[in-house]
């Protein structure tokens, strides 16, 4: 039984995948736990964040004060423009998802399979949603990494061998950062790359419904 304390916050997940996303980088930040990452980017790293209800150069949440309204994310919350950033038309917004441009996309997910499969727009139990535009962003972005905790509410696994959500895009997810783990999807297995502190390997194997290559496990380093 994995005591909730050594579980990463939603802003320590945030602070790891910001690690990961490299200098000059475009990113898309889907709705939820990815648009904390701004707030963890280093000021010497030029990263442009993209949301696809049309800004390019999305910055942190504005201070008290300082909050324009009309300036949010896709998910409808007050975010800031960095320098060099635009506002763009919906259509260009998505003709940079659909054309390649996303050097990485960071969303959110119900469901990621061993294969990488996505499933991040409707539970099975729903009789309707819309997919959005979740399935142009990880289909075009050349890397996707995923934003979620690593069961259920229930203690069910996300990560799983096989889907069994409805599908958003096939086999395009890269990486899984959960608040268990780090767990990068390879071409024929899923590797466990870290665990929160006071996690173990076996704690994750066994909150997951795939297996897991934990031969090269680190413990992620957390500065919050």
């Amino acid at each position: 039984m994995i005591d909730n304390k050594n579980l990463l916050t939603r802003e320590q997940i945030a602070a790891c995948v910001a690690k990961d996303l490299e200098d000059g980088w475009l990113v898309n930040l889907g709705i939820g736990m990815p648009t904390l990452i701004p707030s963890y980017i280093p000021s010497h790293c030029d990263i442009m964040f993209h949301s696809e209800n049309g800004v390019v150069g999305m910055g942190p949440p504005p201070l008290p004060g300082e909050e324009e309204l009309d300036l949010i994310s896709a998910g409808k919350g007050l975010v800031t423009l960095i320098p060099g950033g635009a506002y763009v038309n919906h259509i260009d917004s998505f003709a940079i998802a659909r054309g390649g441009r996303l050097d990485c996309a960071v969303l959110g997910a119900f469901q990621v399979a061993a294969n990488g499969d996505l499933c991040n727009w409707r539970l099975p139990h729903q009789k309707s949603g819309s997919v959005g535009g979740a399935m142009d962003i990880a289909a075009g972005a050349k890397r996707v990494y995923v934003m979620m905790t690593h069961t259920t509410r229930e203690g069910d696994p996300k990560i799983i061998a096989e889907r069994t959500y409805p599908l958003t895009a096939g086999g395009v997810v890269s990486k899984i950062y959960t608040d268990m783990a780090i767990v990068s999807v390879e071409t024929n297995e899923l590797v466990l790359e870290a665990v929160a502190p006071g996690v173990t390997p076996d704690d994750v194997q066994s909150a997951t419904g795939a297996h897991l290559n934990i031969e090269k496990v680190q413990e992620i380093q957390l500065n919050l």
